[in-house]
C-alpha cells in the first residue's frame, strides 16, 4: 500500500515493526522478507521513531495482523500529542480480535478514540497492488463528508479504484468471514474434490457469511460487494491466498502446529474460525460451514469426514437458507 500510495502522487513514510528492517529496507529499497523483487519508490520515506512520523501525518494505515493491531495502536498513543494534522486511522487486518471478539474498527475506535477510524479492503493481494495491476478495493469509516471523500480519492488512481461504504460493520464482517470460507476451499483442493464441489462450496459459504453477517449488524447487499463475494472469490481461488493454502495443506495431511510455525505470515483464518465459532454459539447462529472448519482445525476431526457430513445434512429447499 505504501508503494500505490507513493504513486498515486501522496508523501508516504513507512514505518517497520522493527528498527533492523527499517534499515535493510533503507539500504536496499526492497521489501526482501514479504515482497521480493518490488522496489520501493525512491519518493517513500522510510523510518521507525513514530513521533517524528506522527507529526507530519494526516492519515495513518495500519497493516499489522489482527492480532498484533491493540498493541500496535497502545504503542502510538503516547506520541499522538504533538500529531496536529493527524485525522485518520484506518486498518488493513482482517481478522478479530481473539479476546474481545472485536472487529478491528472497534479496537481503533476503543485506543485512539479522537479520531476518524477506517477499514480499507478488498480482493487484493499484495503484490498485485505493488505492481500496479487493476484493483478495486471498498473504503468504510465512522464518519462522513468531505475529508472522508478527499481520503478517497487520495487512496485511488488509475490503477487502483476504492468505492466507499456506509456499512462498516458489514464491510468488517466479509473481510474477516471470508478466510474462514477460504480454509473450507483448500481443503477441497487438498482433498482433489473437483471443480463442482468448490463452486458449491463457495456459493454456500457465501450464503452462510449473508445469513451470519446480517445477524451480526451487517447490511446484505454489503456480502454481494468487494469487501464479501469480491474478497471471496479472490481468497478461495486464487495461489497466493495464505488461508487457501493453508486448507490445502491441511488436507493432506500436514500437521496444523507445523504450519502455523513455519510460516513468516500469518494466517488470519485460523483464529477467525475460533473467534465467529464462539459468536455464532453467543448469538444462536447457525454456521455448518464454518462449523466444519473448526472442528477440522480444533478437534482434529477428518476433512474427508466433515465434508461428507456436509453433504449429509436434511435437504431443504435453496431459498430456505438466507
Amino acid at each position: 500500500m505504501a508503494i500505490h500510495l507513493a504513486r498515486a502522487g501522496n508523501t508516504v513514510t513507512l514505518a517497520p515493526r522493527r528498527m533492523e528492517h527499517a534499515l535493510e529496507m533503507s539500504t536496499t529499497r526492497e521489501n526482501q522478507a514479504y515482497l521480493a523483487n518490488i522496489p520501493i519508490e525512491p519518493s517513500i520515506q522510510i523510518g521507525w521513531k513514530l513521533k517524528p512520523i506522527l507529526m507530519e501525518a494526516e492519515a495513518v494505515l495500519l497493516a499489522a495482523p489482527s492480532k498484533g493491531l491493540r498493541e500496535l495502536c497502545e504503542r502510538i498513543r503516547p506520541h499522538l500529542d504533538s500529531a496536529l494534522q493527524l485525522k485518520l486511522f484506518v486498518t488493513l487486518c482482517k481478522g478479530l480480535e481473539k479476546d474481545t471478539l472485536k472487529k478491528p474498527v472497534e479496537i481503533l475506535s476503543e485506543v485512539l478514540p479522537e479520531y476518524i477510524h477506517g477499514t480499507l479492503t478488498g480482493p487484493t493481494f499484495a503484490s498485485e497492488v505493488a505492481m500496479g495491476k487493476p484493483t478495486a478495493m471498498v473504503f468504510a469509516a465512522d464518519a462522513e463528508g468531505k475529508f472522508i471523500e478527499a481520503a478517497q480519492e487520495a487512496f485511488s488512481n488509475r490503477s487502483l479504484r476504492v468505492y466507499t461504504s456506509s456499512d462498516l460493520i458489514g464491510v468488517e464482517l466479509g473481510s474477516c468471514l471470508k478466510n474462514v470460507y477460504a480454509i473450507g476451499a483448500g481443503i477441497c483442493d487438498g482433498l482433489d474434490l473437483g471443480e463442482n464441489a468448490k463452486a458449491t462450496l463457495l456459493t454456500r459459504s457465501l450464503a452462510e457469511m449473508i445469513r451470519l453477517g446480517t445477524r451480526l449488524g451487517g447490511q446484505a447487499e454489503t456480502f454481494y460487494g468487494l469487501s464479501g463475494c469480491g474478497d471471496l472469490l479472490l481468497t478461495c481461488n486464487g495461489q497466493q491466498s495464505r488461508n487457501r493454502t493453508f486448507g490445502q495443506l491441511i488436507a493432506q495431511g500436514e500437521s496444523i502446529e507445523d504450519l502455523i510455525g513455519k510460516r513468516k505470515m500469518t494466517v488470519e483464518g485460523y483464529r477467525t474460525t475460533e473467534c465467529f465459532h464462539l459468536l455464532c454459539r453467543e448469538h444462536g447462529l447457525d454456521a455448518p460451514i464454518l462449523n466444519e472448519v473448526h472442528t477440522v482445525l480444533y478437534a482434529g476431526k477428518n476433512p474427508g469426514e466433515s465434508i461428507a457430513d456436509l453433504m449429509n445434512r436434511q435437504l431443504k429447499p435453496e431459498n430456505s437458507v438466507l
